[in-house]
């Protein structure tokens, strides 16, 4: 970890970030938090031992961060954006986990020389299981890129991707993925429902078999994992004849796919 590090916006997943890096080997001291509820601001720097302001008015003159965390939401990105122009040099690195806006965009408020990077996150990161993908622009050193992929390993796996155009799908695939896990759980239990089971023992089993430790830990492809579970002519080869038909779970799931990755783009504009 560098410091100093500047965290714009603390809602969840900048909590679950910084949660992660204090857990690590950043110093509470050299982290500063803008936050524009002046209450949120104070109780997060009593938990944390942070420092904390309500805009970047409020930074210490002279400060010269390394790393500046947005994390503010989408919608307010305009408003908070070209304040932090004025950091701008090659080695202070831009790290935005704010969904839709491109590289591009931030080069528009900040300028063709910030080093930028793009990350999308997921859910999980709440609980140090998330996964996140990012994308540089060329002003990012190789050290640059590191830091950033130290700061997101806070909260899970990071993988990269060199084409920023791959971030669309992966909002869909990976920034969506939980709601579509949640969704499964819901079904799975109203199956279970509908078959007999009380309806709080139906959604006990869905969640406790969808939760994925046994993934999580497995050295198999999903596949071989599936394949074990399924005994020939059993119970579970029965419900997967349903399940893996040719217009089941597999076209559904990349019809979906595609309609969230069109609306990235959209979006995105």
């Amino acid at each position: 970890m560098t410091a100093p590090l500047v965290l714009v916006g603390c809602g969840k997943m900048g909590a679950a970030m910084l949660q992660g890096w204090l857990q690590r080997d950043l110093k509470p001291a050299d982290v500063y938090i803008v936050e524009p509820n002046a209450e949120a601001g104070k109780a997060i720097a009593a938990k944390y031992g942070v420092n904390a302001v309500i805009d970047a008015g409020g930074l210490p003159d002279g400060i010269a961060p390394e790393t500046i965390v947005l994390a503010v939401k989408p919608q307010s990105m305009d408003a908070a954006l070209p304040a932090y122009a004025r950091y701008v040099r090659p080695e202070c690195l831009f790290l935005s986990i704010a969904a839709g806006k491109t590289i591009a965009y931030f080069e528009r408020y900040l300028g063709d020389q910030a080093a930028i990077v793009r990350a999308m996150p997921n859910t999980p990161a709440a609980v140090g299981r998330g996964i996140t993908v990012l994308c540089a622009n060329a002003n990012v050193t190789a050290t640059a890129r590191d830091r950033a992929k130290r700061l997101l390993a806070a909260v899970g796996e990071v993988a990269t991707v060199s084409d920023e155009a791959l971030i669309d799908p992966v909002t869909a695939l990976s920034g969506g993925g939980p709601a579509y896990v949640f969704l499964l759980v819901e079904v799975m239990a109203e199956a279970g429902r509908a078959a007999g089971l009380p309806a709080e023992l139906a959604m006990r089993l869905a969640r406790i078999t969808v939760a994925g430790e046994l993934l999580h830990q497995a050295t198999e492809d999903p596949a071989t994992l599936r394949k074990n579970v399924t005994s020939p002519g059993g119970t579970t080869a029965e419900a997967l004849k349903i399940l893996m038909a040719d217009d089941a779970w597999q076209p559904l799931m990349t019809k979906a796919i595609a309609a969230a990755t069109k609306r990235s783009r959209e979006l995105a504009g």
